[in-house]
């Protein structure tokens, strides 16, 4: 008898996950994909809520190849992933949480789409269920693409289908020592790595669903893994991408989404001591990490508490962030004929907080919504330049005249 590789393996993680557990198998089992194409490896991570008995009676009862592992609780989402993708036999991997769902079609249009454009990462269209899920990425399909190209960057959460290959051939696994943002750091190494990612926009392929219970994994853990977090995947981008535009693309997503949050409103509740922690705690990124090109692309008052932050400044850090809570609108100036647009957040041209004009400088994108505003076109540049040349043959041409003059 001739056994055929699975198209895709679908990767379940399993604890505490009744009874959402249901849901989530049941949309495995009404995937329109043949059965024979798919195969399931379920991992029971220590429950005691029946978790891994219900697993053994769909492994049971279904068309479709369904391994069940049971083992000791391991404490994460990584030690589960881990060990189903070494199970894994199939072209292509899909990890899917057992408190989620997926659409009918998932598998299938997936797996086309990764066959179709020879792709190594496919990310399917993701819907929220008591959740909001990240939404920039999903603006329209896109066959092939990368990760500079698009706004994947904002969505590192493990459930895509990647190609076997691609993660045997450079050992890729979940890192167990991370407590959270493990998924990130899988993904993004992946999205580096891969030939080619295409973006499925047009049929919703996963359902992330909010726990009522609120035990979602994401929602636990302390501030202190969040910089573990940034810390490993600000090292990841450095380690895979050569310094200057292309890596503080990247690093603008874990200064944003990781540490800027860390120095938002839950600041101004922390003790002086988790202030002063957090501060120690990010100051060796901030040396490492924090660029000009990184800073270029993030909003004035984004810009303005990591600056502080780099600069170690909490006296100052305070009142902005108690500006951005109340969620004030900056007064605008504009200047060089209306070229430059200053957003006026706290200790704009104090002389005494020494804060350079530029933190405060709008870039394009946020200084259009000021009226007046002026943008630099090409064709401006261009003119200035000539102007410039004119000016500069005109000064030779006075010289000389003046030195055949004497």
């Amino acid at each position: 008898m001739t056994v055929t590789q699975p198209d895709v393996s679908v990767v379940i993680g399993a604890y505490e996950a009744m009874p959402y557990l249901v849901e989530c198998l049941a949309s495995v089992e009404a995937q329109t994909i043949d059965p024979e194409r798919i195969e399931v490896i379920a991992v029971d991570d220590g429950s005691t809520d029946g978790s891994g008995e219900y697993l053994e009676e769909f492994a049971a009862r279904v068309a479709m190849p369904v391994t069940v592992i049971r083992q000791d609780n391991s404490g994460g989402p990584s030690g589960p992933r881990n060990v189903g993708l070494g199970k894994a036999a199939g072209r292509y991997v899909f990890f899917l949480d057992a408190d989620d769902r997926l659409g009918p079609e998932a598998l299938e249009r997936m797996v086309a789409m990764a066959d179709r454009n020879g792709t190594d990462v496919v990310l399917g269209k993701v819907e929220g269920i008591n959740r909001k899920p990240p939404q920039s990425m999903w603006g329209k399909t896109l066959d092939r693409t990368d990760v500079y190209s698009s706004n994947i960057k904002f969505t590192l959460s493990a459930q895509k289908l990647f190609r076997r290959e691609l993660l045997e051939q450079h050992g890729m696994r979940f890192d167990e020592s991370l407590w959270t943002g493990e998924d990130a750091l899988f993904t993004m190494e992946a999205y580096l790595r891969a030939n080619g990612v295409s973006v499925l926009a047009d049929y919703t392929c996963y359902y992330l669903v909010g726990r009522d219970d609120g035990k979602h994994v994401t929602k636990s853990g302390g501030y202190t893994l969040r910089f573990d977090s940034a810390r490993a995947l600000m090292n990841l981008i450095a380690e895979l991408v050569p310094a200057g535009e292309r890596r503080d693309a990247l690093m603008h997503r874990p200064f944003l989404i990781t540490l800027l949050p860390q120095f938002g409103p839950k600041f101004l509740k922390d003790s002086e001591q988790v202030r002063q922690h957090k501060l120690e705690l990010a100051k060796p990124l901030m040396e490492e990490f924090w660029t000009e090109g990184v800073a270029g692309r993030l909003k004035v008052e984004e810009r303005l508490r990591l600056h502080l932050v780099a600069e170690q400044q909490p006296e100052l850090l305070l009142p902005v962030v108690e500006f951005v809570k109340a969620k004030k609108q900056a007064a605008a100036l504009l200047e060089k004929k209306g070229h430059h647009v200053y957003l006026v957040y706290p200790h704009f041209r104090e002389a005494k907080a020494g804060i350079p004009d530029s933190v405060y400088l709008a870039a394009p994108r946020e200084a259009r919504a000021f009226h007046g505003y002026r943008e630099h076109s090409a064709g401006s540049v261009l003119k200035r330049a000539v102007r410039k040349a004119r000016r500069v043959l005109k000064a030779r041409s006075g010289a000389g005249r003046t030195a055949a003059a004497a």
